[in-house]
């Protein structure tokens, strides 16, 4: 019966120290998503002050800039201008769009390294076969 006591605790032992070495890597993950998460908060407002501030000077510029345009065309042919402008901006907003897409397409996966940390580990539990 002796013989039997250290192979229990042992047993234990080996369980508790399973179980430490679990938290200790879900507390990593844990702490990685968080550290995402910071970083792709403040990638998202970034990337919204820039395009408000691109936006608001943009607008400022065609407006005034079609403004003074109109303006020396408006004896002349200021109906054949503001179609002309209008069309202008059609196309313009065509290939912003299409570019805004192209950006989006290319931007990593949000999370993309505690995904890839989370496969590894799911790799190393596996058994082999």
């Amino acid at each position: 019966m002796d013989r039997h006591a250290p192979a229990v605790g042992g047993l234990l032992d080996s369980l508790r120290g399973l179980i430490e070495s679990l938290f200790q890597s879900a507390h990593r993950r844990v702490q990685l998503l968080a550290v995402e998460l910071h970083e792709e908060k403040f990638r998202l407002i970034k990337t919204f002050v820039w395009i408000s501030a691109a936006a608001f000077a943009a607008i400022m510029a065609i407006t005034f800039t079609s403004l003074v345009i109109v303006y020396l065309f408006w004896d002349t042919a200021r109906l054949a201008v503001l179609i002309a402008f209008a069309v202008l901006y059609v196309i313009a907003f065509l290939v912003i769009a299409w570019r805004f897409r192209m950006f989006v397409a290319r931007m990593p996966k949000p999370f993309e390294d505690t995904i890839a940390e989370l496969e590894q580990d799911s790799e190393c539990i596996r058994p082999k076969s």
